[in-house]
């Protein structure tokens, strides 16, 4: 583990070799135990380091192991502050807290991305970084502390200044599962359709038109296809609103 320490004090900016810890307590609200293990929670796989074991250290692991805390602690909230919840209702508001937006929030609001390591620029990386490396945190906080300080930490982090219920239950994440699901409920047929984009922009951009019994209903364009077909459902549950709302 010492090549992390080495790496974390040759790119720091500050004179004071305490400054990611100090920061880090800010955050979390306590002091770490286990230094090395948050230093390898914001280093990027593009480091490319092992410990003396020959085992690869980022922070992919720490973020598996982060997402499968906050799955469990909210799903508990969940689960004592909604005794009328059936699974199905349990499972969409969990997916609400924990979506890849909320918790991209969540890693901006903490400014996480100040610590990461990496070969590659700052300003290279996509949105999701923020939401990693949030989970990669709480993953490690778990291996320092345990579960008790864990849960601790994403009740006062997570559940007091972000969760409402009943606001979530208003959330739309999905457009597109929302026409996906009316569309099974009427037996109408569907298709997202990739067509060829001619735009100027210096990225590249995917068409999509979004055809609901062969009928076109909405198109958009965005960096990706997966992006494109969110932004292409938002415009046709806006246009069929009176209908779906049925």
């Amino acid at each position: 583990m010492n090549i992390i320490r080495k790496i974390f004090n040759s790119r720091s900016s500050k004179n004071d070799g305490n400054f990611f810890m100090n920061h880090l307590t800010k955050i979390l609200g306590f002091t770490p135990v286990n230094e090395m293990i948050y230093k390898e929670a914001f280093t990027h796989r593009s480091m490319n380091i092992k410990n003396e074991k020959g085992e690869i250290i980022n922070y992919e692991r720490l973020e598996f192991l982060g997402d499968a805390m906050l799955g469990a602690v909210i799903s508990n909230y969940l689960f004592k502050e909604a005794p009328k919840g059936d699974e199905g209702y349990l499972t969409k508001m969990r997916s609400k807290i924990v979506s890849r937006e909320h918790l991209n929030e969540l890693g901006r609001d903490f400014g996480l991305i100040q610590f990461v390591q990496s070969k590659i620029a700052k300003s290279s990386f996509g949105e999701n970084i923020h939401g990693n490396l949030f989970e990669s945190l709480v993953g490690a906080v778990y291996h320092d502390l345990g579960f008790e300080k864990c849960e601790e930490f994403i009740y006062n982090k997570v559940i007091e200044p972000y969760v409402d219920i009943e606001k979530l239950e208003g959330k739309i994440i999905s457009y597109k599962s929302l026409v996906i699901e009316w569309c099974q409920k009427e037996k109408k047929t569907f298709r997202y359709i990739v067509f060829e984009d001619t735009g100027n922009d210096p990225i590249k951009h995917f068409g999509v038109k979004l055809l609901i019994n062969s009928k076109q209903i909405a198109r958009a364009r965005a960096t990706s296809k997966k992006k494109a077909e969110e932004k292409a459902s938002k415009r046709a549950f806006f246009a069929l609103q009176n209908k779906m709302s049925k």
